[in-house]
């Protein structure tokens, strides 16, 4: 099974080695394929760069954590546009859902949550995805 997996959730398994981000993200990387695309990839990468996680997410954590997901990904380049998400910034997560063929997105972004079930996509939070999995 591929799943997505959204910046708010890395951001908080960064933050927190044993949270419950954090064991989602491991659970998927030990059970199902996590799916990437460069633009998806682009935003963790930022959002984990922001001054306001500095104190909490060394560059050390922050390599680590990138490193950890390029490593263990599939990546994938959607090919299409969605427009369904009222925040537009969270389009890329459909997009990369559909064309992967992933059947979850795990994620903590209200936008996407409200969502669920998505075009037959499940879009869970990370407890969520825990206790299903």
């Amino acid at each position: 099974m591929r799943v997505v997996i959204d910046a708010s959730v890395i951001v908080g398994a960064a933050l927190k080695n044993d949270s419950t981000p954090m064991r989602a993200l491991l659970a998927v990387l030990e059970h199902h394929s996590i799916v990437l695309s460069t633009t998806v990839f682009t935003e963790i990468s930022e959002v984990l760069g922001r001054q306001k996680f500095a104190a909490a997410v060394t560059p050390e954590r922050r390599q680590e954590i990138l490193a950890l997901l390029t490593t263990a990904a599939t990546w994938i380049e959607p090919d299409l546009t969605v427009t369904d998400c009222v925040d537009p910034d969270d389009n890329k997560y459909l997009e990369l859902a559909i064309v992967s063929g992933a059947t979850v997105v795990v994620s903590s972004d209200r936008h996407l949550l409200q969502m669920h079930p998505w075009r037959g996509v499940a879009i869970l939070r990370p407890a969520e995805y825990l206790m299903r999995s």
